[in-house]
């Protein structure tokens, strides 16, 4: 039933609301939603579509950003999600939707270490940890290597 074709019969809400509920039963709108709408179409609203409102534009995910956020992954693939969306003023969520849903792009971390060291590296290890554990160096200069989190980089699923 049209709600707005109800109100201009002068017909009321709760009436309106009884028709629904005779015609659709359970799947009735809300009464609330019911007096919401009686109440827009007696002060003269026409149409059921959004007006406009002040903000940020919704369509945020438009094809001119997605090739933004392409072409800066392009040039750094191992930016994180909040530096991406500082360089186009989009929300986090938008730019991981982009990139996971519209590029369909992953991040992909690189193991901290590879299933076998060379004979150098460990040396090198045995002695960093040596110099950890006789006091001569802290832990965070034992841990000057780069963080799992920080080699990420964003890969799709044709590259190597």
């Amino acid at each position: 039933m049209n709600i707005k074709f109800l109100v201009k019969l002068g017909k009321s809400g709760n009436k309106i609301r009884q028709m629904l509920l005779q015609v659709y039963r359970d799947n009735a709108m809300k009464k609330t939603a019911v007096y919401k709408w009686v109440k827009c179409f007696s002060e003269g609203r026409e149409s059921v579509t959004d007006e406009e409102r002040s903000g940020r534009p919704a369509a945020s995910r438009t094809e001119e950003t997605i090739a933004k956020i392409h072409q800066i992954v392009r040039e750094n693939c191992r930016l994180t999600v909040r530096s991406i969306d500082e360089k186009v003023n989009i929300d986090g969520k938008t730019v991981r939707k982009i990139l996971t849903e519209d590029l369909d792009m992953r991040k992909v971390c690189a193991k901290m270490a590879p299933k076998e060291l060379a004979k150098e590296q460990k040396q090198r290890r045995a002695t960093i940890f040596q110099d950890f554990w006789r006091g001569k160096m802290t832990f965070w200069a034992m841990s000057s290597q780069v963080m799992k989190w920080q080699s990420a980089q964003w890969k799709t699923a044709n590259s190597p």
